[in-house]
């Protein structure tokens, strides 16, 4: 939600900060803006627009200049409109802000500054308290307002009266910044500034980092220099790019036989699960008396694969929320319990505040993150990586079957130091895991087969999905998948549920998913099937080869895994369904509707 681009160097800003803000697409946004320091007006200068940043870019043709900030904006406070957008001037001050302010009202009455301001945002309003404070030291006015602010922000501010000069501060919200010959840049992402340095640094939460084209001057906000560690991008930059694919989500579809190999085998040492490359404490994992998986979306479905697996491997009890609803819950987390917490980007805003309100309770912490020094990561005591590289599709692919592919990796290391599994019975373990990149292989070279049955999907306006044991986990994010990029209504249910009441919706013609992987179930989804085939249900089966058979019409026939590990392959499998059910019908697959990629704000 909402991106943030800044830079001030030697070459022209408007081009750098376009196309920073292109990147930031993918984030999600209904408007874009940009302002540049002109140095004959002695000015900054805004053109902005609700829209595409195409249309930012049609319209902000005549601004020149070396140093400017630009913002794409996911609508909060106040409706989608020009005036609405980033960034905000006010007085001297022009402004682009990520997160909320829970007090902008009473600041606003205070300032008595109401008919004065162009828009319905909070945004406008900081800027105005900034402005007020401002009486030549920048960095004390941004100080005094920011202590003024409650709720998050990252602002990128500039003054007229100080050219060529960006200054940021932050909290909770984050900042990157990296420098190279010809400039400084920062964004809300690395994905933004990534091709300019593969060094680069988050600046620190309440400091005030001055930037100019020579580089960054942080202090906190007492005056004393703040030295900010050094990160290094671990993934090619160039290859961020849709690489001839139509679209982000097919490109990435297709990456996951490489990343999840590549996860795996990077924390396997010697036959055995190993996370010394992370830091991961193994005593978290032999002492915790019980687990607890917060995490929103695709990666709490992660979470619920990971809850059945330790707790049938492990024996160890594992609960999975809602990171939204966490902290709101009274949840029972203490010293005995080991939090993971899930996130692609590292910087769910829902999944970071129930991390912080886990270790307020003595919990030892672990999160599954695929950005090196996000605020997750950074907040954690424990932090395992993926190796999914950046994942630019709204509608998360390669970064589920990493994550999944973590908690197999979690499960045999706990299931070891517990004395559930012996050294046979771990490395037999990840001998089946290490299958499974080559059984996602063998699904993508049978796209076709799937396509063919996407299309008789395409004028559906609800469908099912029915699954046993770890196949309904499996389907819940299938169904999450093919509902937010085809717009289908989609409900994913437990098979022995049918007959409480939700076989009442099925009627003739509707499109049903049944998952068939779980060997000790089937006897029991065969009846499943033919209960919603009765009514006139029209039945797609997604089967493990060893288990079709002649009463299944309709199929699509799964590599041969053991139970256990046949849930990568199968999401995989629906992965591509969505994909071709949402690309026939003409949708922009990598941008749904009201969707963003990164949420921000509560």
């Amino acid at each position: 939600m909402c991106g943030i681009i800044g830079y001030t160097g030697y070459s022209d800003a408007r081009g750098i900060l376009l196309k920073g803000l292109k990147t930031l697409e993918y984030r999600g946004y209904d408007s874009a803006g940009i302002s540049v320091y002109h140095k004959d007006f002695r000015e900054c200068l805004t053109t902005k627009c609700k829209g595409r940043v195409e249309d930012l870019a049609n319209k902000a043709t005549d601004i020149k200049g070396k140093t400017g900030i630009g913002h794409t904006r996911w609508a909060t406070h106040g409706g989608v409109c020009d005036e609405n957008s980033h960034p905000h001037k006010f007085g001297e001050v022009t402004l682009v802000h990520n997160g909320i302010i829970e007090n902008y009202e009473n600041i606003k009455n205070t300032l008595d500054i109401s008919e004065k301001l162009k828009s319905q945002t909070d945004s406008e309003v900081a800027a105005a308290l900034i402005d007020r404070f401002f009486t030549g030291n920048p960095e004390k006015a941004i100080i005094d307002a920011v202590k003024k602010l409650s709720g998050t922000y990252a602002f990128a501010v500039m003054f007229d009266s100080i050219p060529d000069t960006i200054y940021a501060v932050r909290n909770v919200s984050p900042i990157v910044c990296c420098q190279n010959d010809d400039g400084a840049y920062i964004a809300s992402d690395i994905m933004a500034i990534g091709e300019y340095s593969e060094d680069y640094f988050v600046l620190p939460e309440f400091s005030i980092a001055k930037i100019t084209k020579d580089g960054f001057d942080i202090k906190d906000f007492d005056g004393k220099p703040v030295e900010a560690p050094m990160l290094k991008l671990d993934w090619d930059i160039k290859n961020s790019g849709k690489c001839g694919h139509p679209f982000y989500m097919e490109k990435e579809i297709m990456e996951q036989p490489d990343v999840i190999e590549k996860t795996i085998s990077n924390h396997i040492k010697d036959n055995m699960p190993d996370f010394v490359c992370d830091k991961v404490d193994d005593e978290i994992l032999s002492k915790c008396k019980s687990v607890c998986v917060i995490a929103c979306g695709t990666a709490m479905h992660a979470g619920l694969i990971g809850k059945q697996l330790i707790e049938s491997i492990c024996s160890v009890p594992v609960s999975v929320h809602m990171a939204s609803e966490f902290m709101y819950s009274n949840p029972i987390v203490d010293e005995d319990t080991l939090v993971i917490c899930v996130s692609q980007s590292g910087e769910t805003i829902d999944t970071l505040e129930a991390l912080k309100y886990a270790k307020s309770k003595g919990a030892d912490t672990l999160s599954i993150v695929n950005v090196r020094g996000s605020s997750i990561a950074r907040e954690s005591d424990n932090v395992i990586y993926t190796d999914a590289g950046p994942e630019i599709a709204v509608a998360s692919t390669k970064a589920y079957t990493t994550q999944v592919s973590v908690f197999y990796l979690i499960t045999a290391k706990m299931a070891y130091l517990r004395g559930n599994l012996n050294y046979e019975g771990v490395t037999n373990f990840l001998t089946e895991l290490q299958k499974i990149p080559a059984a996602v292989q063998e699904i993508i070279d049978k796209r076709d087969e799937i396509h063919h049955f996407s299309k008789s999907m395409l004028s559906a306006e609800h469908t099912f999905m029915i699954g046993r044991g770890l196949d309904y986990p499996a389907l819940l994010e299938a169904s999450l998948k093919l509902k937010e990029i085809s717009y289908i209504h989609s409900e994913a249910f437990a098979s022995g549920e049918l007959k409480h009441g939700t076989i009442a919706l099925i009627t003739s013609g509707t499109p049903v998913i049944a998952l068939m992987t779980q060997q000790y179930l089937v006897s029991k989804q065969v009846s499943n099937i033919r209960e919603v085939q009765s009514r006139g249900a029209d039945v797609i089966t997604f089967v493990r080869k060893s288990l079709k058979n002649d009463e299944l019409v309709n199929y699509f026939e799964l590599p041969e895994l053991e139970d256990d590990f046949m849930l990568i392959p199968s999401v995989v499998a629906l992965q591509l369904l969505a994909y071709y059910v949402s690309s026939d019908k003409g949708l922009d697959v990598d941008k749904p509707r009201n969707l963003a990629k990164v949420v921000t704000v509560e």
